[in-house]
This record gives C-alpha cells, structure tokens and sequence, in this order.
C-alpha cells in the first residue's frame, strides 16, 4: 500500500508540512526532510521551485526564487533526494508546476519519483480532465498519488469528480486566495469546511493555505483529515537552523516538549 493510504488510516489528525527544496540553503532539503520526520511531521511536501508559482503567496514565492538562485532544479532535488529512503519513512509528496516536470520529461519524472521514494504529486496547474485522459495511466505506473485541489468555488459536481478518480486525500484549499498564514478562520471559511465534511466523500479531505498555528490547525481540522502548513514554516527556516525544527511543530501540537 502506498505511505500516504497507510498514513491516512492512522486514528488521528494529520500534520504536513510543506518547505521549498533548496531553501533556505540549496543543501539543506534532506537535513529539513529528515528533521520534520524527527520533530512528529505526518506527511511532507516538498516544493519544486518554479520562477512563476501562480498559487503561492509571497512567502513561498521568494523562497522560490531564493532557490532557484541557490540553485536548485529538478535533477539538483532527485540527487538530493537519492538515499533519502535509508531514513525517512512517513509519505513525501513533490509539490510543483507541471512546466519542470514536463521539460524533464514527465514518464521520467514519475520513474524518478519511484526509483527514490516519492509517494505522490501535487500540480496546481494540470488541468484534471487533461490528467485523467493523458497521465492517469503513467501514474498509476510509477505508483505515484495525484493531489488534486478543491476551493470554496469548486462545484459539487467538479468535487464529486475529483473524489471519484482520486485514491488518496483531497487538498482541500481554505480559501481562494493564494497562499498564506492567517490568524484564523472566518465563519465562511468554517462553513466551508463543514459543507465539504457533509458531502461524505471517500476521500479524506486535508486542508491547506491559511494555517500557521495551533488555532488554525484545531479549526482546519475539525472536520477535516488533517491540515498542510507552508507558509509560516517558511518563515520559520528563515529565522532558526534547519536542525531547530522540534519548536515549532510541538507549537503547532501544542505536544509536551
């Protein structure tokens, strides 16, 4: 069974966390990748950088283009990531736009992922009916989880859809916007949450954008899978070493140190 259908079975809510490869330092993904797995992280997101991530808030943005310049590319992130499986066991997940993947070569890219460990794919800008009818196949393949995002905008029936060809969890973004901490959920936003709850999808639901603290991750996951911070973790590595992660996810807990 893929890490992530393992992970999703487990009694309890979820902690991901996502982080840009290279960033803040070009060498530092796998120290970053085997310290979250240390500090109690359920499921990791590891960003490839892209020069225009449409979807990310300015945080993420700079910490894109920090590693670009750093740099970082996609073949830079597979060497990085080569014996990655020696230590770290919890579900990784390569989240990036479909341009690298597809200047790769994306048969390549997805055996990559196999040949290293990588669990699942989040691409904001692969248009899903263009997946399902082109790449579903080579996914399946390299036994790689499509993530496929839904927003406050999503109509049921393209929810409905999306649940029915998905076999993981569903991103679940709080809010249209892009992305970004928050001090917390509004009651639309709460609403949202509940009305995606109520639809009894076979997918769990795990929320994303917005969430940077113990509140928003309570609110984020109460009728939720679990929640992805971005963002303030982010800002996190900005200001502490790569090794002095342990803080801020208990923060996140609130888990006795």
């Amino acid at each position: 069974m893929n890490r992530i259908n393992t992970k999703l079975q487990e009694d309890k809510k979820l902690l991901s966390i996502y982080f840009t490869a290279g960033y803040p330092s070009l060498n530092d993904t796998a120290t970053i990748i085997t310290e979250l797995q240390k500090s109690g992280v359920d499921m990791i997101e590891i960003g490839l950088p892209f020069s225009d991530p449409l979807a990310d808030g300015p945080t993420i943005q700079k910490s894109s283009t920090h590693a670009l310049t750093n740099g970082m590319t996609t073949e830079t992130l597979f060497e990085q990531l080569t014996t990655i499986r020696e230590s770290v066991t919890i579900p990784l997940i390569i989240m990036g736009y479909f341009n690298p993947m597809m200047q790769y070569g994306f048969e390549k890219f997805c055996a990559k992922c196999q040949e290293i460990g990588i669990d699942g794919l989040i691409i904001p800008d692969l248009p899903i009916d263009v997946y399902h009818e082109q790449y579903e196949t080579i996914f399946k393949q390299y036994g790689l989880k499509n993530i496929f995002l839904i927003t406050p905008q999503t109509s049921e029936e393209r929810i409905r859809y999306i649940d029915n060809i998905s076999d993981s969890f569903i991103y679940m973004v709080s809010s249209a916007s892009t992305t970004g901490a928050k001090s917390g959920f509004g009651d639309e936003q709460k609403e949202y949450f509940e009305r995606i709850h109520n639809m009894n999808l076979k997918n769990p639901q795990i929320v994303g954008f917005g969430i940077s603290n113990h509140e928003t991750f309570t609110q984020a996951t109460t009728y939720a899978k679990g929640a992805i911070i971005g963002s303030a973790f982010i800002k996190y590595l900005n200001q502490n070493k790569s090794t002095d992660i342990n803080s801020f996810t208990q923060n996140i807990l609130q888990n006795p140190l």
